[in-house]
Parts: structure tokens; sequence; C-alpha cells
């Protein structure tokens, strides 16, 4: 196994914690929350969606897909172009509603796509590439895919869990 089919199992293994996590699931649980001010499950996989999109899309000097193929429109959500979710608050958190996990997974899958195609050309030599001079050390673009590929599986298993608790609440 190389570096790129290592990357491409990795972001595989979000794609599949997502789908079990909000697949099938209807519309209040989706935005429903374990406790006032908790991230809901929508909210989680969004934000993680968009993360991946937005840094993806960074390092790989590609337009996001939440613009290029039309999802902010279709969401239809309340933030800037370039909102990831970062910093939202419990009331910012409570206005990305969707009325089916359809929407977050077809959003999802959509940048899952756009990931994959960008890994699977990378060789051992690109992840060394400079990505962001402003941090100390500067960051590479593996460091970076690593970042995205833990911070996502951090969110898709707490949406996992919220699912959990909501379902046998």
């Amino acid at each position: 196994m190389n570096s790129a089919e290592l990357l491409e199992d990795a972001f595989g293994r979000i794609r599949e914690t997502v789908h079990d996590a909000v697949g099938g699931c209807a519309p209040d649980l989706l935005h429903a929350r374990v406790a006032p001010g908790a991230n809901t499950l929508a909210w989680l996989v969004w934000h993680l969606t968009r993360v991946q999109d937005d840094h993806v899309a960074d390092a790989a000097g590609r337009e996001q897909v939440w613009l290029s193929q039309g999802w902010k429109g279709r969401f239809g959500l309340p933030f800037a172009p370039d909102a990831t979710g970062y910093g939202h608050t419990p009331a910012q958190v409570a206005k990305v509603r969707v009325e089916s996990p359809d929407l977050l997974l077809g959003y999802h899958d959509a940048v899952h796509d756009e990931t994959v195609a960008f890994v699977r050309g990378l060789t051992n030599a690109a992840l060394g590439r400079i990505v962001d001079a402003s941090w100390s050390p500067p960051v590479t673009l593996g460091v970076r895919l690593v970042s995205v590929i833990s911070d996502d599986l951090q969110h898709a298993g707490q949406a996992a869990f919220v699912r959990g608790v909501l379902e046998r609440g």
C-alpha cells in the first residue's frame, strides 16, 4: 500500500462512518440535541464535510464543491459562502436544518469523490509540499490531510454517538 492508497482508505472510512451516522435519520433526529447547546447530527456532518471541502480544495488549488457544484444553494443556509462552522454558536448550529439526510450525504459524497480524485494522484514527494506557511513549523500537504482525517473522524464519531444517544433516549 502506498501513501495515496492509505489516504484514500482513510477518507473512505470517514464516508462510511458518516453514512452510518445519519443514513435513514428522520429530520427531527437530525436536528435534536442531547443537551441544550449541543451540536446536532445535521450540523456535525455539514461541518465535517465543509472542513474537508475547504481544506482539500485549498490544497488541490481548486474551487470548493460547496460552490462549484451548487451545494450552498441547495442547503440555503444563512452563512457566508466560506463558512465551515468553525466557531459556530449554539444558535448558528440550530440554523443548519435539512429535510432529509440525503442532502447531507449527497454533499458529503460529492466532497469525498473530489477528495479521492485528488489523493489518488499524490506521490510521497507531493506530501512534503508546504500548504500553509503561517504556522511554525509550516504545514505540509501530508500534515494537512492527516489533520482533516483526524478532525473528520472525531466529528463523525460524535455524530454516531449522538444518534445512539437520541435513538435510545
